[in-house]
């Protein structure tokens, strides 16, 4: 006797799907839309890319035009004989032929009042001992009175 073998009824793939709630129509549309999506995917990533690069360059195109215009501005000054000369006064002491210079030391400088301000080094160490011991002398007594 010839065994039997159970075979399994043929399901078309339509039939399967409707009896799931699947229909053919969907599964295409499905497979469509992902196929637009994996094609369109990497331009839109180099439009966004693109796009922040761009924003990128504009800012940086900003800045150098604020600091050109701050370079035109210094450079008009610098066109003004006037203010070259105050420069040339001011910064490396030139005078005017007939003109006298004279330069003030420490006016900056707040006069202290306070009792235990260090008396001036000429007092402090005796003249004729050696340059170098009144250097030493001079380091040690600073060290030794300031906190």
């Amino acid at each position: 006797m010839k065994k039997q073998r159970f075979k399994r009824p043929h399901v078309a793939l339509g039939s399967f799907l409707t009896e799931k709630g699947i229909s053919g129509r969907l599964l295409v549309l499905f497979f469509v839309s992902f196929a637009m999506a994996i094609t369109l995917a990497p331009p839109t990533q180099h439009y966004f890319a693109q796009r922040a690069q761009i924003s990128a360059l504009q800012a940086d195109v900003a800045d150098n035009q604020k600091k050109l215009n701050v370079a035109l501005a210094e450079l008009q000054l610098w066109r003004d004989p006037n203010y070259v000369k105050s420069q040339a006064r001011e910064r490396l002491h030139f005078v005017m032929p007939g003109e006298r210079q004279y330069i003030v030391i420490g006016t900056n400088e707040a006069v202290s009042t306070d009792a235990n301000t260090a008396a001036p080094v000429n007092e402090k160490f005796p003249i004729g001992i050696p340059w170098y011991s009144r250097v030493i002398s001079s380091i040690t007594s600073v060290g030794a009175t300031n906190p």
